[in-house]
């Protein structure tokens, strides 16, 4: 049996009255009834404090001290005594139709933005996971206005159909805006296009795709088109990495195997390395001429990357192209070529601070959502639960 004055102050309801509380393993039963009051007639608004009779209603409540907790209300049935009207007391924690309190609903949708399972987050609640979903899917995001600062990326979902979805970000305050249905050009241009505002949008952050940089163009006609630093670099260690692919394939198998384990030492910036490691790469690059000038051509671009400003990078860039025209690595020839067609986009990232840094962690989030989830195919609740964790 527990304090009943000391269960009133655990339970926190006002004008409630409890009559006595238990424990039964991991379960809270607390008894309750509300004050007597007078109630005012829904049908003809007759005032009356007339009760019909009773009736023992079980109400799930939040958990507490690790038990899961029942209200059992005694609850009252008025009649009306002008036109006979029989009707139910008001309970303030108690919505209607509802079994569970207004306060276990509210605790449901604020662990939705828990990055576990479904199945996890019912149990804390003591709910089945049919009915956690049917709370949360009351829950609707939608977005009203455009940044000054835009990020454009996709993600793989699989949900509602589509491999691929689009996540819409502002990177400069840190916040996930939109997540859209997929990354079709037309479907993009449709959905921004409802924007009044998205004249005053002055930056737009993409990888370098060329789909997002014509609807860049289109949709944002004033905005400057920045291009992600990482996916700039990313261009050359793929390049450099065709390169030792092709030269330990040469290799005996010995020292094949040691070429791959060292994969991660021959991208490393040469001020990274230890005296030790980089006695390793010196020798490595003794063995192969071609990789040594695709390790040439892949710290020389990090230099590219140091630069302080667009007009320092453009010259920086300038010189790099000449570095690769005077080596006979074909494996650099996309990367010099994609270098070409985006200068104009690689260049303005020199000027501001702006990346996709921010969405690329969103989007490692949303994948430990979906692990956990074990995958989201309504796209609907797969959006409103990013948006919701992501709040």
């Amino acid at each position: 049996m527990l304090y009943k004055d000391y269960t009133k102050e655990i339970i926190g309801f006002k004008d409630v009255k409890v009559t006595f509380g238990e424990i039964e393993g991991n379960n809270l039963h607390i008894h309750i009834e509300m004050q007597r009051r007078i109630h005012k007639c829904p049908r003809c608004a007759h005032e009356t404090n007339k009760i019909h009779d009773y009736r023992i209603q079980k109400i799930k409540d939040i958990p507490s001290f690790g038990n899961y907790t029942y209200i059992h209300l005694r609850k009252r049935r008025y009649i009306c005594p002008n036109c006979k009207k029989k009707f139910y007391e008001e309970v303030p924690f108690l919505p209607r139709y509802q079994r569970m309190t207004s306060r276990l609903i509210a605790f449901i949708i604020k662990s939705f933005r828990k990055v576990s399972s479904v199945k996890e987050l019912a149990g804390s609640a003591n709910v089945s996971p049919t009915t956690a979903v049917r709370i949360f899917d009351h829950i609707k995001y939608s977005n009203m206005s455009l940044p000054k600062v835009l990020s454009m990326d996709e993600f793989r979902g699989n949900a509602g159909g589509e491999k691929f979805q689009c996540i819409v970000t502002d990177p400069e305050n840190k916040k996930v805006l939109d997540i859209l249905p997929n990354r079709k050009s037309e479907d993009l241009y449709r959905y921004f296009s409802k924007y009044k505002d998205r004249h005053n949008v002055k930056y737009v952050v993409i990888d370098m795709s060329g789909p997002y940089r014509s609807l860049a163009r289109t949709i944002f006609p004033k905005a400057q088109i920045i291009a992600d630093k990482y996916h700039v670099v990313r261009q050359v260690a793929w390049a450099f990495e065709n390169v030792r692919k092709a030269e330990q394939k040469k290799f005996h198998e010995q020292r094949r195997k040691y070429f791959k384990r060292s994969r991660k030492l021959l991208l490393k910036r040469p001020d990274k390395l230890t005296p030790d490691e980089a006695i390793q790469v010196e020798n490595m690059l003794k063995i192969s001429e071609r990789l040594r000038q695709a390790y040439v051509l892949k710290n020389e671009f990090y230099k590219v990357m140091d630069s302080k400003n667009s007009f320092e990078a453009k010259k920086n860039l300038a010189r790099w192209n000449m570095l690769f025209n005077g080596y006979n690595l074909p494996e650099f020839y996309d990367c010099f070529k994609a270098f070409t067609n985006w200068q104009k986009e690689i260049l303005n990232s020199f000027d501001v601070p702006y990346t996709n840094g921010f969405t690329e962690g969103i989007n490692n989030k949303i994948k430990v959502i979906k692990r956990n989830a074990y995958g989201i195919r309504n796209f609907e609740r797969f959006r409103n639960r990013i948006l919701h964790v992501m709040a």
